[in-house]
């Protein structure tokens, strides 16, 4: 029996087709990085065994490689033995990550003050000066945003940006009030439910295992950054996240 006889056909799907046509053109240099991200809050489920294996398999399969990152931005429910567990889970599936495991809460400083005051000198973001709960209702309706006339590009970016780095650096406005920057890329009408979670990031006070003070990120702002710190190249997410395009497309 020949060699071709007995080789087991390469598993195809649209996930690896766009993979593989991606190594084929060169793109990104023809490698393959992909990640994993799951926040440390709890025990794994079938649904992130599922996730593990495309994430992990497909890399190596390309002969690439995945990131494990653990999403740990919100010290309020993670705790280290959900770590642990993840880590334990990942190898009892036959993956390792090898020296490629991260945090987000690595990026926090980055990705929140550095990239959010950059967002809001370029007009993409503006500093949300309603509390959490009125906020929560202006940005529900179907009209502009009364917080988006607040502090926002032009003449006032100045005064934005001193707001911004009041809240970071000494949490005086507290959770997700005055202070956290908005995303002011998308149409409030068309968008209305992905705009309800449009917050790029907020302050908050408690106090994680590895973080203190932590900057706590919306999961559609911190992940594509992460990627981009890390050098993924195939950012792999279930449809839940697909309503979620319109703020981070373009």
């Amino acid at each position: 029996m020949s060699d071709g006889a007995t080789r087991k056909p390469e598993p195809t799907d649209f996930i690896r087709e766009r993979i593989r046509a991606d190594v084929a053109a060169g793109k990104h240099g023809g490698q393959v990085v992909t990640r994993f991200p799951p926040e440390p809050n709890g025990y794994l489920h079938i649904g992130h065994a599922k996730a593990i294996c495309i994430d992990f398999g497909i890399a190596q399969e390309m002969g690439g490689r995945c990131h494990l990152r653990m999403d740990d931005t919100n010290p309020t429910t993670e705790d280290m033995e959900y770590v642990e567990a993840i880590k334990r889970d990942v190898r009892w599936l036959g993956f390792d990550w090898g020296e490629h495991l991260y945090f987000a809460s690595d990026y926090a400083s980055s990705a929140s003050t550095t990239l959010g005051e950059k967002l809001i000198q370029l007009g993409r973001a503006y500093v949300c000066s309603l509390p959490r709960r009125p906020s929560r209702r202006s940005t529900g309706a179907r009209s502009p945003s009364t917080a988006r006339r607040a502090r926002t590009g032009g003449a006032r970016f100045e005064e934005a940006s001193d707001l911004f780095r009041q809240d970071h650096a000494q949490a005086k406005f507290g959770d997700g009030a005055e202070g956290a920057p908005r995303a002011d890329r998308h149409d409030v009408a068309e968008h209305e439910d992905a705009t309800r979670r449009s917050s790029a990031s907020s302050t908050r006070t408690t106090t994680g295992r590895r973080t203190r003070g932590a900057s706590t990120h919306a999961h559609d702002y911190a992940h594509c950054l992460e990627d981009s710190f890390e050098g993924v190249t195939h950012s792999l997410c279930t449809l839940e996240f697909e309503r979620a395009r319109a703020l981070t497309a373009g």
